[in-house]
């Protein structure tokens, strides 16, 4: 044993922002995750988790789901049971994506954005967006295995330019 740290367990990432003001549609941010194989770990993503999907074993899934920034409190929540994922991943991403419907809406036009990386009580990084407004997508957090096999959390937010789908394949790309 190398030391009496276990690494990240078990993380929860939250997201919210407040709706679109009246006779203005709907904005809708989606918290999405990507994994990553070591023997790839900047390639393609071994999968991705969003509001439409969880991961194959079950240890990354979105808890809540907003189209609108209408919730109470945080909007959007997705657990990352890093302790349970199994070890040919090297990587975690997790990123935020504007659906850019209709038109293009970057950061900047979301009414107080927000995001929130914690494991148990402590809050491992929060963020405004506010180094990012022109960007329509952004990554919020990367999970990585070190060489003891524990996962450790590399903090930062980086802004994309990207549609939804094409910010789902990229977001894991060496920056």
């Amino acid at each position: 044993m190398t030391g009496f740290s276990k690494g990240i367990r078990k993380v929860e990432v939250a997201l919210k922002w407040d709706p679109s003001p009246a006779g203005q549609p709907p904005t809708d941010l989606d918290i999405v995750a990507a994994t990553f194989a070591a023997d790839d770990a900047y390639g393609a993503p071994a999968y991705v988790v969003h509001f439409d999907s969880r991961s194959p074993d079950g240890t990354i899934f979105l808890n809540r789901d907003s189209t609108d920034g209408r919730g109470f409190g945080w909007d959007e929540v997705m657990t990352l049971e890093m302790d349970r994922l199994d070890g040919r991943y090297a990587r975690v991403v997790v990123g935020v994506v504007i659906q850019q419907r209709p038109g293009h809406k970057p950061f900047a036009d979301v009414l107080n954005p927000a995001m929130r990386v914690r494991e148990g009580y402590t809050v491992l990084a929060e963020d405004d967006f506010g180094s990012v407004l022109g960007a329509t997508a952004a990554t919020i957090a990367e999970f990585a295995r070190d060489d003891a096999g524990e996962w450790t959390f590399r903090p930062g937010v980086h802004g994309f330019q990207e549609d939804p789908a094409t910010f789902m394949r990229v977001l894991g790309s060496r920056r």
